[in-house]
């Protein structure tokens, strides 16, 4: 059965003492979102993060950080900045683990009034991306996005797509996700190509991280279906250890 580990965006900002109590609450590995002072690139971060895992029996993968970088965007600069702020990472992530999940990109005013550019800058960046991961040894995944329509990817054939034929690039698939997009059931139909799973629950009308059971998602009917056709890791997203814990044993009770 799957590795079960943990993810808290909403603790970005927080040191990571938080960390310590994972395997308490029943998870293998912690899902480090690398932004705020968990970043890989500043040495001071890459230490208290290596620290942790030291100290714990916790195994890690990496989110590459996402806030105000665009892998589509139309203005030049701050799609060089996205690609190398994401390859930076990678590289750093590499001796952590080998799986990193990046964002895709997102159309832009500008990039409206060209969107067919937008998808080609968007493939451009994963091909260079995934140049880096390869040389690294790494996976880079990209993760299906919530339902705006501004949002690259939030259906299973345009990541799909996205990422096929190029080398060192996978998908992430996020499940609560795909249930603001009206899609999860469309993603579980290809649930055997996807790489690495992020789970969280919501009402379907935004992206709330909710405890698992604590929103419309039917788990009960799902947690069957991925134990049969995949195999790799699970990653529940959320806001607290409280969550954590609840998330934890509802895993355990519909995916094992």
């Amino acid at each position: 059965m799957q590795q079960l580990f943990f993810s808290s965006s909403s603790r970005v900002m927080e040191t990571p003492e938080w960390v310590y109590s994972l395997e308490e609450a029943g998870y293998d590995g912690w899902e480090i979102m690398a932004d705020g002072p968990y970043r890989l690139d500043d040495p001071e971060a890459l230490t208290r993060v290596q620290g942790v895992l030291e100290t714990t029996g916790l195994a890690a993968s990496v989110h590459a950080p996402y806030s105000d970088l665009n892998l589509a965007s139309l203005n030049y600069p701050i799609w060089r900045e996205s690609i190398r702020q994401i390859t930076a990472c990678i590289t750093h992530a590499a001796g952590l683990t080998d799986r990193v999940t990046i964002h895709p990109g997102y159309i832009s005013p500008i990039g409206a009034l060209d969107p067919h550019r937008t998808w080609a800058l968007q493939k451009e960046a994963l091909v260079e991306i995934g140049k880096v991961a390869v040389e690294h040894g790494v996976l880079a995944c990209l993760e299906n996005m919530i339902g705006v329509k501004e949002f690259l990817c939030r259906f299973p054939l345009e990541i799909i797509g996205m990422t096929e034929g190029i080398e060192g690039v996978g998908i992430t698939c996020d499940l609560g996700h795909a249930n603001t997009a009206g899609q999860v059931g469309p993603f579980l139909e290809h649930i055997e190509q996807f790489n690495h799973l992020h789970l969280h629950d919501n009402h379907g009308l935004s992206d709330e991280h909710l405890a698992l059971g604590d929103g419309s998602i039917d788990w009960a009917a799902i947690g069957p279906q991925v134990k049969r056709r995949y195999t790799g890791i699970a990653v529940v997203e959320g806001r607290s250890l409280e969550e954590a814990r609840k998330s934890a044993a509802a895993f355990r009770r519909w995916f094992v």
